[in-house]
């Protein structure tokens, strides 16, 4: 019988997704969001962090809706904001006045109306970029929530839940030393399964640590 890897770690269930697995890394995070909803929340974090997951999650506590940032000049404002609202990606309108604008009314009508809005993007909100001066103080005084890169234990449980979702089970070996390895974030966790997963299927060799060294030594050598 193949080895099974086994993580003792919480989860919270979201919208048709693996259950959210919960560690040191992201646990306020996490908290806040199931304290929700209620008034306005910011959820920020890096690329890969969890935060549509969990956008997906307190969705489902608020029943809201989610509408990306970009397009939010093309909505209806006033039937958004009669129920509770995610905004993802707020980043991305930087510089956009008419997108800018729309959030900013957006913003008023839900909070006036009594339900509840999430906001989020990557890295601090100082750094989203948002030249509405109105806007800009708003979001600046939502409570925010902040996912960080993953530690050993949580990188270690989504390493083995990509594989198992790929229905594959490495060496045990295999992923204390990829941890070693690899950059520290969820997408890199991502793209380096699936990267294993192709180049064991295209060279007919069990995913191993000696196929991940092979690998990774072969994309060092072609990155200098």
């Amino acid at each position: 019988m193949p080895e099974q890897l086994s993580f003792d770690l919480p989860s919270v269930p979201a919208l048709g997704r693996a259950d959210f697995m919960v560690a040191p890394s992201n646990a306020v995070a996490v908290a806040m969001i199931e304290a929700a909803p209620a008034g306005k929340l910011v959820l920020t974090g890096p690329e890969g962090s969890g935060k549509t997951h969990l956008a997906h999650v307190w969705a489902t506590k608020a029943k809201a809706q989610i509408i990306s940032s970009i397009d939010l000049n093309e909505a209806d404002i006033p039937a958004l904001a009669q129920r509770s609202i995610v905004v993802e990606d707020v980043p991305e309108i930087a510089g956009d006045a008419d997108k800018q604008n729309a959030l900013f009314h957006l913003h008023n009508l839900v909070l006036a109306e009594d339900k509840a809005l999430l906001l989020t993007g990557r890295g601090a909100v100082r750094d989203w970029g948002i030249t509405l001066p109105d806007l800009a103080s708003r979001v600046a005084a939502a409570p925010s929530a902040s996912l960080e890169l993953p530690d050993d234990t949580l990188l270690a449980a989504i390493l083995a839940k990509l594989f198992a979702d790929k229905q594959l089970t490495p060496k045990r070996d295999l992923i204390p030393y990829l941890i070693t390895r690899m950059d520290r974030s969820f997408a890199a966790a991502r793209g380096l399964v699936d990267r294993l997963d192709t180049a064991s299927l295209a060279q007919k060799r069990p995913i191993s640590r000696v196929l991940a060294a092979s690998l990774l030594d072969n994309e060092a050598k072609s990155a200098r």
